[in-house]
């Protein structure tokens, strides 16, 4: 029979162990709350998704943390932040089916895992992708409206094994999470759809005036000539629109894919700088390649490099004076490499330096002169990134200016 002091003493226990960790509980609320703010002003998603990761390592004191989504449309699930984040893991896909990922997603239930090695659902995809060695996990859904969105994932506790405060910790930012997540989804779509609208209306004004004065019967044949070419290039304008809009949706919904296959680079520059030569003759450009590696293998999405190889290319030759130079270099350092684009064009004026990279921003003396849809650049900084590297741009007023990215190699 159990002693009358037995109740009390338990509770004496309780209470000792709720005093000795009510600093550290006090701590996570004040940080709970400030991440709160910070996520319902946020609405970046890639800012959203760091923020995210960063605070659910902090708060359950793990090694790491990350955040796989779930696409409906194909039924898979992927990486799309960690705070180890390597390269291969961006885009990652995790099966659905024999992964503690899935089975979060799918049963929409917290879930401990104190040692991997021993949970027959531990599926190694990642850990292989990144040399990274996962022993514990705590995972919990992201749910809004009754719909799972992903997975948020504290790994490898520090000190002993996941605790009930910390399954209720990581539960609380999750559910603020998803909510932040999916408003930063609405806002992009809508900012997207409002911005396409705003742009696609000057073409569309222009091919309709086109259109009423063809009508015209009196009009002569070298005015409908002009006409006709006018309609070919709205038309052709019309086109590249509404592909970079898709790529610049894609990339900002984290739905854009990268591929991995090994190539050679300096083959690579050779073959975009070929395809963008007759160009830079018709405006008596010089396009050089001087001292390029022989050989330089790297493993990416050779497609998606070649897209942003040529837009760089394309923009030096529009963006040039005549009889300019184009002068394409390929730089290595230890495990990156940096690939430079230099034009002798009229060079960046400052104030325009810091917005070279925004959507459809358009340098004000080269909008009227230069056609473009204002997301080239922006396309392509997002696609470096995606691919593991950065994009950037140096520029000397008068004198011309060097786009420039690297990659891991």
């Amino acid at each position: 029979m159990p002693s009358p002091t037995t109740g009390p003493l338990k509770r004496r226990m309780g209470n000792e162990t709720l005093r000795r960790n009510y600093p550290l509980l006090l701590k996570r609320m004040e940080r709970m709350m400030e991440v709160s703010r910070t996520l319902a002003s946020t609405l970046d998603l890639t800012k959203l998704l760091h923020i995210i990761i960063d605070a659910a390592r902090e708060l359950t004191d793990t090694e790491a943390a990350s955040i796989m989504l779930f696409d409906p449309q194909t039924g898979e699930l992927r990486f799309e932040a960690a705070t180890n984040m390597d390269p291969a893991l961006h885009g990652l896909v995790i099966p659905v089916e024999g992964s503690i990922a899935g089975w979060i997603v799918t049963h929409s239930e917290p879930l401990v895992v104190p040692d991997t090695s021993q949970d027959p659902r531990w599926n190694q995809k990642a850990d292989k992708a990144t040399e990274f060695v996962t022993r514990s996990i705590l995972g919990v859904p992201l749910v809004t409206h009754d719909k799972v969105l992903g997975a948020l994932e504290g790994i490898n506790k520090k000190s002993d094994g996941f605790s009930d405060d910390d399954i209720t910790t990581l539960q609380t930012l999750a559910a603020q999470a998803s909510i932040a997540i999916v408003n930063a989804r609405l806002f992009q779509q809508s900012d997207m759809i409002s911005e396409m609208v705003h742009e696609l209306r000057t073409p569309l004004m222009s091919l309709s005036a086109t259109t009423h004065l063809l009508l015209r019967p009196e009009l002569p044949d070298d005015k409908r000539a002009f006409l006709i070419k006018t309609m070919q290039n709205e038309t052709g304008r019309l086109s590249q629109m509404t592909t970079d809009f898709l790529d610049m949706a894609k990339l900002e919904s984290g739905r854009m894919r990268f591929a991995k296959e090994s190539f050679d680079l300096p083959e690579l520059l050779a073959e975009c700088a070929e395809v963008v030569r007759p160009q830079a003759q018709g405006r008596g450009l010089t396009l050089s390649l001087p001292a390029l590696p022989t050989a330089l293998t790297v493993e990416n999405d050779r497609s998606k490099l070649k897209q942003v190889i040529l837009n760089l290319l394309t923009n030096a030759v529009k963006y040039n004076r005549e009889n300019g130079q184009i002068i394409v270099t390929l730089e290595t350092t230890g495990s990156t490499c940096r690939v430079n684009v230099t034009d002798t064009g009229k060079g960046i004026p400052p104030g325009a330096m810091a917005h070279m990279f925004e959507k459809f921003y358009r340098v004000p003396a080269t909008e009227k002169g230069t056609p473009g849809t204002g997301l080239g650049l922006p396309i392509a900084k997002k696609m470096v990134e995606g691919m593991g590297g950065e994009m950037g741009v140096t520029s000397t007023a008068g004198v011309g200016s060097t786009f420039y990215f690297t990659l891991p190699v």
